[in-house]
């Protein structure tokens, strides 16, 4: 019996571990590399093994929530030339600081269990996709995984960001989704909402999910089970929500931050919003100081490239799902799943007019690569291609302190 168990759990490792392990590993490679060539000439950046290589302006938000949890404030109060708008951290969600806080109960710093957290997520992400590809290492799964290694705007999946975290919490909502456990689901939708904004999509993708979802189960059960892990879900943000209460003494606190200091709240056209951030000019505001190097040179504007290629991303995942719907009359639970999601991911930040985030919020996206390997070997090659191009670019943008 034990040498049983034995060969089970071997052959699960080769099976499902084995390949996210290889592809985590790619991920890191390939990020340390471009790191190292967009290092300035003035010698500014900071190496990418260091925590401080992944820290970006949000970063230090969470990283304050982790430490001391919420706090709003008038900025005049604290910085005496600062316009007079709102300070504070309650723009910021509280899943991913919060699961810092407890990692960093066990002695290590914020700052190392906020890297470690990202990266175990990213670590998971690949796992949980795999198992959903179904675990066979083909050519249209293993180039599945290789787009996953250079995603658009994964570059984020290794900051100290919630993007992973969330991302992975997708996933899981897919899992169950795909798997009929509604506690599965519901549970994943609750971590992306606590997670970040984009994380609402789950509460839509769960709600229509009574469309394609819970089949074993009479109408009743299905719209039960589709409202409810919404519901739950929902609760994640209704979580944070009251976390900023209990700070600051105000159930709009986050509505304040983001209209005081960003301008934003509500809902905005989305197409005139995407012609906003797509103008945003990153390379006159951050550009490095002293010589750069040739990829930061030419990747002062790749956010611009960037949003040609998550637009294309979605026409390709689109695409797939049609091909499928024609050729077999159907799409899998866990496809539906990833096509809501995907198509509302891109969505959401030009919704809430995200000027200068879409690109890592875009990120989680990651979901649509349940439907890549229906795409044909020429399209997946060529997707390959250009996320491996963008990724560089993107990533020279952030090693060099051009993105926030």
């Amino acid at each position: 019996m034990i040498q049983s168990l034995t060969s089970v759990l071997r052959r699960d490792w080769r099976k499902f571990l084995l390949p996210a392990a290889v592809a985590w590993l790619a991920s890191n490679l390939i990020t340390w590399l471009i790191a190292k060539v967009s290092m300035a000439g003035d010698g500014s950046s900071v190496a990418y093994w260091s925590t401080a290589g992944r820290r970006r302006w949000d970063s230090e938000h969470y990283l304050s929530i982790a430490k001391t949890g919420y706090e709003m404030f008038w900025c005049r109060e604290r910085y005496a030339n600062f316009p007079d708008v709102m300070c504070g951290n309650t723009a910021w969600f509280p899943g991913y600081p919060m699961v810092v806080r407890a990692l960093s109960a066990t002695g290590l710093s914020y700052e190392i269990s906020a890297v470690f957290v990202t990266e175990v997520a990213l670590f998971g992400m690949f796992a949980v996709l795999w198992w959903l590809l179904g675990g066979e290492l083909t050519w249209a799964t293993g180039l599945t995984l290789a787009i996953g290694a250079v995603f658009p705007g994964g570059i984020y999946f290794h900051a100290i960001f919630p993007i992973a975290t969330g991302t992975l919490a997708l996933l899981v909502c897919v899992v169950g989704v795909r798997r009929g456990s509604w506690g599965t689901a519901a549970a994943g939708g609750f971590v992306a909402t606590a997670c970040h904004l984009v994380g609402v999509v789950a509460v839509g993708m769960l709600l229509t999910s009574v469309l394609f979802a819970w089949r074993k189960d009479p109408w009743p059960v299905r719209c039960a089970k589709g409202v409810g892990t919404a519901a739950i879900a929902g609760c994640g943000a209704l979580w944070a929500k009251w976390l900023m209460w209990q700070a600051t003494g105000r159930w709009d606190a986050y509505e304040i931050i983001q209209e005081s200091s960003y301008k934003q709240g509500g809902l905005h056209e989305p197409f005139s919003a995407m012609a906003k951030a797509y103008d945003v000019p990153f390379s006159e505001w951050y550009r490095p100081k002293g010589t750069l190097p040739w990829l930061v040179e030419h990747a002062q504007t790749a956010h611009h490239t960037q949003l040609w290629l998550n637009v294309l991303f979605v026409l390709f995942t689109v695409a797939a799902a049609v091909v499928q719907l024609v050729r077999r009359r159907r799409l899998e639970v866990e496809q539906w799943a990833a096509l809501v999601l995907t198509v509302s991911v891109f969505l959401i930040p030009f919704f809430a007019d995200a000027q200068m985030s879409w690109y890592r919020n875009h990120a989680q996206m990651f979901v649509g690569l349940i439907l890549v390997p229906r795409l044909p070997r020429w399209g997946q090659a060529a997707l390959l291609a250009l996320c491996a191009v963008q990724y560089a670019l993107l990533g020279a943008m952030f090693f060099s302190g051009v993105l926030v």
